[in-house]
């Protein structure tokens, strides 16, 4: 039985920010000026009653083994024709699943590729961050012709998470190479925007409806974003120093919402007044990581501390926790996670060697 009575905390400031060019870093003499910009003080923390309702339902979550063992299956996306893509990083590969027959095929990728993350452009396209290979490939997704486009700066070796613009291009981050980077679809041309945090580590990645991507900062407490017109680099500090974000959602409204891995919060950063909240999530030892928003606004997390893994549901509106799930085969971890309009569904890998979908009410 799930635990409701704990408390949580929220944080709620407005938050004004301001901006300082900065000289490029030794070694970046080619790279875009950037500039960081600060929170001031972050006000005062007041302690309320528990936002999980009585009785949380349970979603269906159904998982497939991947049948290829111990390669971490993971970061999966739809297809426009409904079939999902998900990549192996322990395996080098790009798999398919077909839900309707409930079939995996795979794509070998270069040995030792160590693919990190997937997205389906709406022609059928894979593109694949090739973590360990340092370069960025597009897959013939009925071939598996591979196109490498190599990252033009030797410190950059580890493309991570990425995400498409509007303006046919894909941002992606660099998390050792302490870089996030946009690439031209069309001609590979990669430019590479600098964190000005020595590692500040930037992670995961979403796009706004102005097509400003937003990163979330897992090496310090930071969330950043660029301006895609001047490449002008912006952090908003949260209010806690300890505070690690690993991924991100974007409501329509233009909220950001985010997990803090380390402090087992989850947030909202609002960018047109700058205020934050901040929940603590349900489970004392929690490390909220994979996140998602559904087409009603809801988000969703997992908290991956607890084995099972818990699938949280968030409703803004009530600001009540509504939905726990425990994933079935426990999940190990939920590292990403893609929300599927067309079957109201969550679509995630496991470290547990699953591909799962959680049907969503």
């Amino acid at each position: 039985m799930i635990r409701t009575g704990i408390l949580f905390l929220l944080l709620s400031c407005t938050l004004p920010v301001w901006a300082q060019p900065t000289e490029n870093p030794p070694g970046n003499e080619d790279s875009p000026l950037n500039a960081d910009v600060l929170n001031a003080d972050p006000g005062e923390v007041e302690v309320m009653v528990s936002p999980v309702v009585d009785e949380p339902i349970e979603v269906t979550i159904n998982e497939w083994p991947v049948p290829w063992k111990d390669t971490r299956p993971r970061d999966p996306d739809v297809a426009p024709n409904g079939v999902i893509w998900l990549v192996g990083q322990g395996g080098d590969y790009a798999a398919r699943f077909d839900p309707e027959k409930e079939i995996f095929t795979r794509k070998v990728l270069p040995p030792g590729s160590g693919p990190h993350s997937l997205i389906i452009d709406p022609k059928g396209t894979l593109w694949i961050a090739a973590n360990r290979q340092a370069f960025i490939g597009r897959m013939n997704y009925v071939t598996g012709e591979l196109k490498r486009f190599p990252m033009p700066d030797e410190t950059v070796r580890d493309p991570h998470t990425l995400v498409f613009s509007g303006q046919d291009e894909i941002w992606f981050t660099s998390q050792w190479g302490n870089s996030v980077g946009r690439m031209n679809k069309r001609s590979g041309k990669i430019t590479l925007v600098p964190m000005q945090t020595e590692k500040a580590r930037p992670y995961g990645i979403k796009m706004d409806a102005e097509e400003y991507p937003w990163i979330a900062l897992l090496g310090t407490n930071g969330l950043a974003t660029i301006d895609p017109q001047t490449l002008q680099l912006s952090v908003i500090r949260l209010p806690r120093q300890e505070a690690r974000l690993r991924r991100l959602a974007i409501t329509r409204d233009g909220m950001v919402w985010y997990t803090d891995y380390a402090g087992g919060f989850f947030g909202r950063y609002a960018p047109q007044t700058g205020e934050i909240k901040e929940w603590k999530a349900p489970s004392e030892q929690s490390g909220p990581y994979a996140m998602a928003a559904d087409s009603y606004g809801r988000i969703w997390f997992v908290e991956t501390w607890p084995q099972p893994n818990l699938l949280i549901g968030f409703d803004p509106l009530t600001e009540m926790i509504f939905s726990i799930t425990p994933i079935p085969s426990g999940g190990g971890a939920v590292r990403n996670m893609v929300f599927d309009p067309q079957r109201n569904s969550l679509w995630f890998g496991t470290d547990t060697n699953n591909l799962a979908q959680a049907i969503l009410p």
